[in-house]
């Protein structure tokens, strides 16, 4: 690959590489960084890349494979922020009701909050479980990429996504969630 195919790569699937880079870290600045080492150990490799081959599932699983050496290198796990119940947010004084056609600050405001809430939920499961949906919805990767990224057979990333489906249920309906 040589610097103009790399440069289209990054323009064409960068936005992709960057958010599942943020949602596998958990924030934007680990996520940022994990993105620049995932671009570095890239750029490094360019000359091996083929721009035929799919580049994007190579660079994913490159971003996978450096996190977990970071996770293993420094043992930091974040810590989640209690998130509290749609009842106790009740009872402080929000107010719930159907406002998809509303565009006014409370809505965008809630629905950001209902956003970060799944968002806590997702980054709660266990890593085998949380990677194959990052990638499935935030990259929008097919099963059969996501398993050759994770060296797993499509059904384990099926039934792995099936069971953290299962878990986000739970913990939605735990709380009272229902849509």
């Amino acid at each position: 690959m040589n610097n103009d195919e790399f440069a289209r790569f990054v323009l064409k699937f960068g936005k992709d590489i960057l958010r599942f880079c943020r949602m596998t870290a958990g924030d934007a600045e680990n996520g940022d960084e994990l993105y620049q080492d995932t671009m570095l150990k890239l750029l490094e490799k360019k000359k091996k890349l083929d721009s035929v081959q799919n580049t994007k599932s190579y660079a994913l699983s490159t971003s996978i494979y450096l996190w977990k050496n970071r996770k293993k290198k420094y043992a930091n796990r974040l810590r989640l922020i209690p998130i509290e119940s749609m009842d106790e947010m009740a009872d402080e004084g929000y107010e719930f009701s159907d406002y998809d056609n509303e565009a006014s600050p409370e809505h965008i405001v809630l629905k950001q909050n209902e956003v970060d809430m799944i968002q806590g939920f997702v980054q709660t499961l266990p890593e085998k479980y949380r990677i194959p949906i990052y990638l499935y919805y935030s990259a929008d990767m097919r099963i059969n990429e996501i398993s050759k990224i994770l060296g797993l057979p499509e059904g384990t990333v099926k039934s792995r996504m099936r069971k953290a489906k299962k878990q986000l249920k739970e913990k939605l309906e735990a709380i009272g969630y229902d849509r």
